[in-house]
């Protein structure tokens, strides 16, 4: 599995190829590029590179794809028999970017889109087709009339 942990914005990122990751808010616009040069380690089939602090000559490169708000977060501060209470909320603004590669020295380039052979359904035989095949409802019985005892 190839991957890699990339900075931004201070914080630390999985960067998968053809996964998307959200990041926070990026003043780039929705469709543009975006290289990310700050690349902390580099994973790829068991061979991992740590860099100290940052790996050279490796990048992500990943497209905008949209700019959207998580969700609210409620701040309320509260001190107990002094009657004070504030609340307040926002919500954070973040960026959802396509990683759409990760280049590196030496990466193997692998086959754009290998032919796929679809899968064949087996037919059952005639026999058990015909076992497998809704059965008509019963008919039910008229339950027995109860004879009531007469009174004398």
């Amino acid at each position: 599995m190839l991957y890699a942990v990339i900075e931004s914005g201070g914080k630390q990122y999985k960067a998968v190829e053809g996964s998307a990751i959200e990041i926070d808010l990026l003043p780039d616009e929705v469709g543009k590029k975006k290289a990310f040069d700050k690349v902390l380690l580099l994973v790829d089939d068991g061979n991992v590179q740590v860099g100290t602090p940052y790996l050279n000559g490796i990048s992500v490169d990943g497209t905008v794809v949209e700019h959207f708000k998580g969700p609210k977060l409620t701040i309320f501060k509260y001190r107990a028999k002094e009657r004070y209470r504030r609340k307040t909320g926002h919500r954070q603004k973040y960026t959802r970017v396509m990683v759409d590669t990760i280049n590196f020295p030496g990466k193997v380039a692998k086959p754009a889109a290998e032919a796929v052979k679809p899968v064949e359904k087996k037919t059952e035989p005639a026999k058990k087709a015909a076992a497998n095949a809704k059965k008509p409802a019963a008919t039910k019985k008229p339950a027995a009339v109860k004879k009531s005892a007469a009174k004398k």
